[in-house]
C-alpha cells in the first residue's frame, strides 16, 4: 500500500530493572491535561484550587483501581481458571485497564469527597468533563504504541500498519487495519470542543455538561467498538459487550441531560452547597473610614462616655 499509518517500532524503554511503557506516559499526559483544563474551569466558576486538587488526587487512584476491576471482571477467563495464577489480577503493570471502570471509580470517589467538603458534584463534573475528553484523546495514543485494539482490515489511505507478531489470530494475512485509536482520539477532541462551546453558548450547569459528555462519548465509542478485533468474552448477537455498554451509556447520558434541562434549568450560582461567607466584606468600608479620619481605628479605643443629656433622653423602661 502506498499510503498508510506506520506503527511505532518501540513501545517503551528498559531502564535498569524497570520497563518504561510509552502507554503509561500517554496516560499521564492525559491526566495532566484533564487536571489542567478542569482546574481552570473550576476556578472560573468560583471554586477553590486547593479543594479541586484534594478531590482529584483521591479520584485519580480510585479511577485506576476501578479501571483494573472492570477489566478483570470483563476478562475473568484471563485471570481465573485452571493453571492461571489468580494473583495476576493485581499485576496492573502487565496491562489491562478499561475507561468505563476509570470513569465509574473516579466519579464515585469524587462524589464522596464532594459530600465531605460541601461541594456540588454536578459543578465539579461539569468543570472536568471537557478535560476528561482531551485526556482520553491523548491516552488512546498508548494503543498505537502497543499495536493493540485496532479495527477490521482496510485498504484506506489511513490504514494502520500492524506487525505480524501483533496481528489478531485469523487476520495474519492482512497488513493494514482501521486505526481505531485515531478515530476515538479525534472524536474525543470533537466532544471536548462541543462541550466547551455548548457550555459557553447556553451556560450549562448542574451536571448538564457531564451528562452531555456521557452521551457523546458513548455514541462515538459504540461505533469504534463495532469494528475492533480484540477478543470479547461476552456478546449479544453481533454486538460486543463493551459496545452494548457504550449504547447504554449514551442512552443514560441523553436521558440525564433531558431530565436536567427540564428539572434543573440554568447554572448554579455557587459551586458550594453552602457558599462560604465573605469575611472581608466590611474591609473596604473600614479602610475608607480610616482614610477620611487620617487615623486607623483601633479595637482598643475607649468607648465614648455617656453624657447626662443622653441619659435624660434615653427611654424609661
Amino acid at each position: 500500500m502506498l499510503l498508510s499509518i506506520p506503527s511505532p517500532p518501540v513501545s517503551g524503554w528498559q531502564i535498569g530493572p524497570f520497563f518504561l511503557h510509552i502507554y503509561a506516559l500517554c496516560l499521564i499526559a492525559g491526566m495532566i491535561a484533564a487536571w489542567t483544563i478542569g482546574s481552570r474551569r473550576w476556578q472560573a466558576r468560583g471554586g477553590a484550587a486547593d479543594q479541586f486538587e484534594t478531590i482529584v488526587l483521591v479520584a485519580i487512584p480510585a479511577g485506576i483501581v476501578g479501571a483494573r476491576i472492570y477489566h478483570v471482571l470483563t476478562h475473568a477467563g484471563d485471570y481465573f481458571g485452571p493453571g492461571i495464577d489468580p494473583w495476576s489480577a493485581l499485576r496492573i503493570w502487565e496491562g489491562g485497564i478499561a475507561i468505563y471502570g476509570a470513569i465509574g471509580g473516579g466519579a464515585l470517589a469524587a462524589w464522596l469527597m464532594c459530600r465531605r467538603y460541601g461541594v456540588r458534584f454536578g459543578s465539579l463534573a461539569d468543570a472536568l468533563a471537557p478535560g476528561i475528553a482531551v485526556g482520553q484523546a491523548l491516552g488512546r495514543f498508548g494503543n498505537w504504541f502497543n499495536q493493540e485494539l485496532y479495527g477490521l482490515p482496510t485498504d484506506l489511505p489511513w490504514g494502520l500498519e500492524i506487525d505480524p507478531s501483533h496481528r489478531v489470530a485469523g487476520y495474519e494475512q492482512y497488513a493494514t487495519f482501521h486505526p481505531t485509536f485515531a478515530y476515538e482520539s479525534l472524536w474525543n477532541l470533537l466532544v471536548a470542543l462541543t462541550l466547551i462551546w455548548a457550555d459557553r453558548r447556553f451556560r450549562l450547569g448542574r451536571g448538564k455538561v457531564f451528562a452531555l459528555y456521557i452521551a457523546l462519548y458513548g455514541f462515538g465509542r459504540f461505533f469504534t467498538e463495532g469494528i475492533r478485533l480484540d477478543f470479547s468474552y461476552d456478546t449479544f448477537g453481533p454486538i460486543r459487550f463493551n459496545q452494548a455498554v457504550a449504547a447504554l451509556i449514551c442512552l443514560a447520558g441523553v436521558a440525564l441531560f433531558v431530565w436536567l434541562v427540564k428539572n434543573r434549568p440554568g447554572r448554579e450560582e455557587s459551586v458550594y452547597l453552602v457558599p462560604p461567607e465573605d469575611t472581608d466584606a466590611d474591609e473596604p468600608e473600614a479602610a475608607e473610614s480610616e482614610a477620611e479620619s487620617g487615623e486607623p481605628k483601633s479595637d482598643d479605643d475607649p468607648a465614648p462616655e455617656t453624657t447626662d443629656t443622653e441619659d435624660k433622653d434615653a427611654p424609661v423602661g
